[in-house]
């Protein structure tokens, strides 16, 4: 009998397995029969844009953080497809920070290239995941417009739903007496409606870097990021400033650790996000911290305690697409048989073994060669091509570095591809200037 495979999100990561499964299929395995439930109207998880918050149309608490003129805030060339560069789709080559609708494209080009599209079924929402008596899983979903639930078996489970959409939302006195807006990152969409605005925002993680420099691009008057226990540090504009933790805000009031206050209209919680699967039984519930070294994760994918279950993507990352590509391939290749696991005991020691590497990094620059080596032994394992590792690591330490010179020009440099070996052009644009975030715009010669 076909075995049958449940892909939990059409993400990147979902989409990364689809791919890996049609990749094989392409040179002649035989592959199990494969479904992809995706809770949205349309693929791509975080990158399918939807200006709703709170709760959707069908009362589903929205998926989507993703906010109007997002660019990426690492280089391309860190999250290059190996088998699809960005030349091949756009037939030349980009500048190395494309915004979100330039991104999408190129996700959604790739499959709608591998044809896997008829394999999902949209508006699906996966409400629970229990393993039978037989060591199978019972895969409960409602199909949204139909108002209907129902239930099917399957061999494995792939859950890649990602850890970026259920918020961490902190309490501070005086939130529910303030006179102005208090939101979550994952609600925040538009910088033009806090333009004039003295913005606070709360925490230091990519989304308060990100959430402050849109809002100083569109207009915010000044922006205060309040941090629990060090700043960013970077050299910042004469109108933000960075202040220890928030203590309490008193009417437009708010006051700090270190006994100052500003005059605030609005507060964004910048607070991260937490692993969150409901729709799990709770013996194949994933809890982890963000790190880089997941808890109960054979190589970071193969869930210990059942290794028919694959959590894709729910590392902290500075690898994105490509890594999930590589956990993709290797969780493909497990369930085809070409890669055995072992028992029980030699992955809890590969969990702790990494976990153990991790915590002996001293920086940002040995967490980025950590986890790029961790791709670079995922794809040693399988057929998915090999590109330029090192230099996707070379490309992320020069981030960094341009970050650290100038916080708001880091997105007007350009790296070379890993896939191609071409270097970016400029883009026609700096950042700070480029208002329009749109494909047709950003493509102009």
């Amino acid at each position: 009998m076909t075995k049958r495979v449940a892909i939990i999100g059409a993400g990147p990561s979902g989409l990364a397995q689809l791919r890996a499964f049609q990749s094989a299929k392409e040179k002649g395995a035989d592959i199990p029969e494969v479904v992809c439930f995706e809770k949205q109207s349309n693929w791509g998880g975080l990158w399918n844009y939807t200006w709703r918050t709170g709760l959707d149309q069908y009362g589903e608490p929205v998926h989507g953080s993703m906010y109007r003129y997002l660019w990426s805030n690492g280089p391309k060339e860190g999250l290059e497809f190996a088998d699809y560069s960005f030349e091949e789709h756009f037939g030349k080559q980009i500048a190395s920070y494309p915004p979100r609708a330039v991104l999408f494209d190129y996700i959604e080009g790739r499959v709608k290239k591998a044809g896997v599209r008829d394999l999902i079924r949209f508006e699906t929402a996966v409400r629970s995941v229990e393993e039978t008596d037989d060591g199978k899983f019972t895969v409960k979903v409602k199909d949204l417009p139909g108002d209907n639930e129902y239930e099917e078996v399957f061999d494995y489970v792939v859950c890649a739903s990602g850890h970026f959409s259920t918020p961490n939302v902190p309490e501070f006195e005086g939130f529910d007496s303030f006179k102005g807006r208090v939101l979550h990152a994952h609600d925040f969409r538009d910088a033009l409606e806090f333009k004039d605005m003295d913005l606070l925002l709360i925490g230091t993680s990519y989304s308060a870097e990100d959430i402050g420099s849109q809002c100083w691009k569109y207009g915010a008057k000044s922006i205060t990021v309040s941090h629990r226990t060090a700043a960013m540090g970077y050299d910042w504009p004469d109108n933000w400033a960075e202040v220890p933790l928030l203590l309490k805000v008193d009417g437009n009031t708010a006051h700090f650790k270190d006994g100052t206050s500003r005059k605030v209209d609005a507060i964004i919680l910048c607070t991260g996000y937490q692993h969150h699967f409901p729709f799990m039984a709770d013996n194949l519930c994933l809890r982890t911290a963000n790190r880089l070294a997941t808890a109960n994760l054979y190589k970071g994918v193969a869930w210990i305690d059942n290794p028919n279950l694959f959590y894709l993507g729910m590392q902290d990352q500075w690898f994105t697409f490509n890594m999930f590509d590589a956990q993709a391939w290797w969780a493909r290749d497990v369930m085809l048989g070409r890669i055995a696991l072992p028992d029980r005991a030699t992955m809890l020691a590969d969990v702790e073994e990494r976990v153990a590497r991790e915590d002996a990094g001293e920086d940002d620059y040995d967490a980025i060669w950590y986890q790029g080596d961790y791709v670079k032994e995922l794809i040693a394992e399988t057929d998915y091509p090999s590109f330029d590792l090192e230099g996707a690591c070379q490309a992320f330490k020069e981030w960094k570095g341009h970050k650290k010179k100038n916080i708001m020009t880091f997105r007007d440099n350009g790296y070379k591809s890993v896939i191609t070996g071409t270097m970016a052009p400029k883009h026609h644009t700096p950042w700070k200037d480029a208002l329009d975030d749109s494909l047709e715009v950003y493509l102009q010669n």
